[in-house]
């Protein structure tokens, strides 16, 4: 609903940037369009190096005429995209793909850069974004929107095999996830504040992110900002539901959406009022990409 927002150009680079992101999950995961799962078994791993040659033949524009890679490859001629955050998001792939452990917040947050906070980056370039400090919002925004997954997705992560919350935070609380296995009420119960916890961090990127919406065209800052508060909405619901939230997945009814659109548009009109402060306060303590410090 938010990417209808968009100005037309724009709108038809986020729609193909977005089919690409989609096709490299999807294949990794051995879903369509994020729902079901297929076994991967050990040719995960070559799933992803497959990835990396589409992708690296559609940024030399030599991909098919059709399909995910030449969604890419229209994205990268229009906008110059760098091929270092593809190649990032790529890497976010393979540490799904290696079976990756997550024992500190830290590893938690390196993952979640390269499966979202990069897209948030691919995204603001779409938008035309180019400088280091804005790049940086859109990242933090791309964050959130990952640990708000890992929050909400728990109970299907961990019959998948997948446990992203920070094997410290579980060990502290005295809850143990068993990958493959279901998460029964008691174990809920003691995971229920790990989560929490994990929103609080998710709630200092979702207000970064807010700062880097004067940046961006009206009809940009729209879209992002309804994104934004639709994607919060479905954190709030699963620390609302605390144990229970695993029960069955939090979703974001239509109305509240609806909601949320117009909501958004006052946002993206508010931050270029006198009263808002453009640049917003130091990010000191997020994640800062290192891949910012080599763009040109």
């Amino acid at each position: 609903m938010a990417s209808r927002l968009f100005a037309p150009v724009t709108r038809g680079l986020v729609w193909d940037l977005y089919t690409w992101c989609r096709h490299c999950d999807d294949v990794v995961d051995g879903q369509t369009l994020g729902h079901g799962r297929e076994p991967a078994g050990a040719d995960r791993a070559a799933r992803v190096v497959a990835l990396r040659h589409g992708t690296d033949a559609a940024l030399a524009g030599a991909a098919d005429d059709e399909g995910p890679f030449a969604a890419l490859q229209r994205v990268a001629q229009a906008t110059r995209l760098p091929a270092i955050f593809t190649r990032d998001h790529l890497d976010g792939f393979a540490m799904d793909a290696a079976g990756r452990r997550y024992d500190t917040i830290n590893d938690t947050l390196d993952y979640g850069y390269h499966v979202a906070g990069v897209v948030g980056l691919m995204m603001a370039w779409v938008m035309g974004v180019r400088d280091r400090s804005t790049l940086a919002r859109a990242a933090d925004l791309g964050m959130a929107f990952q640990l708000t997954n890992i929050a909400r997705d728990l109970g299907d992560d961990v019959v998948a095999g997948r446990i992203y919350l920070p094997g410290q935070w579980l060990a502290a609380a005295g809850a143990q996830l068993v990958p493959h296995e279901s998460v029964d009420d008691a174990t809920a119960a003691r995971v229920a504040p790990v989560v929490a916890r994990l929103l609080d961090d998710a709630d200092r990127y979702y207000q970064s992110a807010t700062y880097g919406l004067p940046h961006l065209a009206w009809r940009s800052a729209w879209a992002v900002a309804t994104a934004r508060l639709v994607y919060r909405d479905i954190g709030v619901e699963v620390r609302r539901r605390g144990a229970h939230a695993w029960r069955e997945r939090v979703v974001t009814t239509t109305p509240a959406k609806l909601a949320r659109v117009l909501q958004g548009g006052l946002e993206a009109t508010w931050t270029r009022g006198p009263a808002s402060t453009a640049d917003g306060p130091s990010r000191r303590g997020l994640y800062t990409p290192a891949t910012l410090a080599m763009l040109g």
